[in-house]
């Protein structure tokens, strides 16, 4: 009897080894046309297109202090938002974090770290996504209440993958610039691909019954004025 209990479970666990490890692969294959480590390569496979709005997923923030994986993230934002504003290619830039709390505040961070390094940027081009707590919130809220069409996410490489896989999947047109992860310890970016492994399943669970996000709300159109996202309005 112990040994038919103990072959059953073997079983169930070897296939949910075998569906998450398909789940990944799938995941990565269905995203990777459509995940690019260069501005200019991809523009070239979005050429005929513009009015894309650079989504900035949030990460780890330390009062308003960016960690250097957030910043790095806004950093590329700007850049992003810069270069395409003059062509028309990217017209808005959307800041999603978490902000579920009063003592932290992903989004005013963000916020502040781009007028800080980018004081002339038209601010009524930022967008702040209060509710963006995990990626399958952000790119959700971004078709429902910020009625985006098209989006640049930019992130690391390894959660690129996921976020073009959920964008993709709830009927965005997405690409993602994926940043770079080189410069971190091998133990982090262990971490981080561990975590990513589970979090594909819960992101192919999720797009495959179109969960809601814990917070939706009124439209706030990307085509309209990015001030009516703000909370804060201070630069400090």
């Amino acid at each position: 009897m112990i040994k038919k209990i103990l072959r059953i479970c073997l079983i169930l666990i070897a296939c949910i080894a075998l569906f998450s490890a398909a789940v990944n692969i799938y995941t990565v294959c269905y995203a990777a046309p459509y995940v690019f480590t260069s501005r200019s390569e991809l523009k070239k496979a979005a050429a005929d297109n513009g009015g894309y709005t650079a989504l900035v997923l949030g990460a780890m923030v330390h009062g308003n202090r960016l960690s250097t994986v957030l910043q790095d993230r806004v950093d590329e934002g700007i850049d992003c938002y810069n270069e395409g504003i003059k062509d028309g290619f990217c017209t808005a830039l959307l800041l999603s974090g978490d902000h579920g709390k009063k003592w932290y505040d992903e989004v005013n961070a963000m916020r502040l770290y781009v007028l800080r390094n980018n004081p002339n940027i038209d601010r009524t081009r930022i967008f702040l996504d209060h509710a963006g707590f995990d990626t399958y919130d952000s790119l959700y809220r971004a078709r429902e209440i910020f009625k985006a069409e098209k989006l640049i996410v930019i992130t690391q490489k390894f959660h690129a993958y996921r976020a073009v896989y959920i964008g993709r999947k709830s009927g965005l047109e997405v690409y993602a610039l994926a940043l770079s992860e080189d410069k971190y310890a091998d133990r982090l970016r262990f971490a981080w691909a561990l975590r990513e492994y589970l979090a594909r399943v819960k992101a192919f669970a999720d797009t495959a019954v179109q969960r809601k996000p814990r917070f939706l709300g009124e439209p706030i159109p990307v085509s309209g004025s990015g001030l009516k996202t703000w909370d804060i309005f201070e630069d400090k």
